[in-house]
């Protein structure tokens, strides 16, 4: 009695078990969805690279403002005091001879720029332009980042596919080693059979391994694409981007000249070191301003009579030498301008090259998803034929083991055509400036 009762003890406890490993599946947490057009959102909202780019274009644009403050008044409060002995004149120290009375006075000094013949108004339009060309670089950044995700994502999906195909295969080798070894116990096929049967069990059970590590790899790829501090592992949706392709580089070329932020960010930094020659160049004229004071003096020296104090006037400062400083500055900010054109022109050259060489790879990828389609095809019909070979005796296990790893190859190839067409996609609209 007691040994039937040990015995229900030990079922119910294995039942069990089997109970909660069956059901772990139900409560383990499934990988979350994530679709493309979730990865880039992610990335665009949280990637540092963007972040410290668009603090970079918020600080140029104060550097304007810095320029334009020149256009303002600019306001100084004074509070001296002073004491000397009676009949005191500094005669050393300069060129005026001042007295010193015993004072104490508080005032305010104004200073407007009346005109400096346009130097302002360069540095002003300079600076402008380069704030500008710092918002492009903040959108290049942004493609760049997208085109990461876009790459890491397809990657990320070719991984998954090949290690469908690993499985798949690890399967279909299984089947035929069980197979194999059945007949070979029944004395219906040789030893040799079943060993190149498990040979190629073992090599799918190789490719399989490589494929999960490639998995992991790819997701680790895109969780650093996507700006995330960890890896994570997500269910990706297929998606298929559109391929822009056409009969000639050329509308593409004109496109990316058109749209590439990194072109115009090039084309506003040559107008910047442009107008900024300009405003060195006005080093040389004059520069008129008005200067007003007003103030009191409270405790002062009898000799001063008034109590309160207010002057206006201007001042004109020409420059007449100061050594070739002046002329050195234009000279370096003219040469900066020829160098910066210069640079938008080679520019402009590598974009033409780099839009031509992407319009080349999709169009060969478009042709080689084509090609392998047909030869996974083709393979698949030899598999089927060899299998049915194989198992009429018409045929040795080599045919047959051949014709699997033909269909193997084919598969992967079909899955790494297709999502190498999809990154090829992607870096062609990033090429031409249309991802953003």
């Amino acid at each position: 009695m007691r040994r039937s009762a040990q015995v229900f003890i030990r079922r119910s406890a294995q039942a069990f078990a089997l109970l909660v490993v069956g059901c772990a599946p139900v409560f383990a947490q499934a990988p979350q969805t994530l679709s493309l057009r979730d990865a880039e959102q992610r990335a665009l909202a949280g990637h540092p690279g963007i972040l410290a780019a668009q603090a970079s274009a918020q600080a140029a644009a104060q550097v304007e403002l810095e320029a334009k403050s020149a256009y303002w008044p600019s306001l100084v409060g004074n509070v001296t005091g002073a004491i000397a002995p009676d009949n005191t004149r500094i005669t050393a120290g300069g060129l005026n001879n001042p007295s010193v009375f015993d004072r104490v006075a508080l005032g305010v000094t104004a200073s407007q720029l009346v005109t400096d013949f346009g130097r302002t108004s360069a540095l002003v339009q300079a600076q402008a332009l380069r704030a500008e060309a710092q918002t492009r670089d903040v959108a290049l950044l942004r493609a760049v980042v997208l085109l990461d995700v876009d790459r890491a994502y397809f990657d990320a999906q070719r991984a998954l596919a090949v290690e469908r195909v690993a499985q798949q295969t690890v399967d279909a080798r299984q089947l035929v080693a069980d197979q194999v070894s059945a007949l070979a116990n029944s004395g219906l096929k040789s030893g040799l059979d079943l060993s190149f049967a498990r040979v190629n069990l073992s090599q799918a059970q190789l490719l399989r391994v490589q494929a999960e590590g490639d998995v992991q790899a790819a997701f680790a790829a895109l969780s650093t694409a996507m700006g995330a501090p960890r890896t994570s592992t997500f269910a990706l949706v297929d998606t298929t981007v559109e391929t822009p392709v056409s009969g000639d580089a050329a509308p593409m070329i004109a496109e990316a000249l058109r749209e590439r932020p990194d072109v115009a960010a090039a084309r506003l930094a040559a107008q910047a070191a442009a107008r900024f020659a300009d405003a060195e160049r006005a080093l040389l004229r004059p520069t008129v301003a008005a200067v007003g004071t007003i103030g009191v003096t409270p405790a002062r020296d009898p000799a001063i009579v008034n109590q309160q104090f207010a002057a206006a006037g201007f001042n004109v400062t020409v420059p007449v030498f100061n050594g070739g400083l002046f002329s050195s500055r234009r000279s370096e900010a003219m040469f900066r301008a020829e160098m910066a054109a210069d640079s938008l022109r080679d520019l402009e050259n590598r974009v033409a090259r780099d839009v031509t060489l992407a319009w080349v790879q999709v169009r060969t990828g478009v042709q080689r998803v084509d090609l392998t389609r047909q030869l996974l095809a083709q393979a698949t019909d030899a598999l089927d034929l060899a299998q049915q070979r194989y198992n009429l005796g018409l045929s040795s296990i080599v045919e047959l083991t051949q014709a699997q790893l033909n269909k193997t190859e084919a598969e992967i190839a079909d899955a790494t055509a297709r999502y190498d067409l999809q990154a090829r996609s992607a870096g062609l609209r990033f090429q031409t400036g249309a991802l953003k």
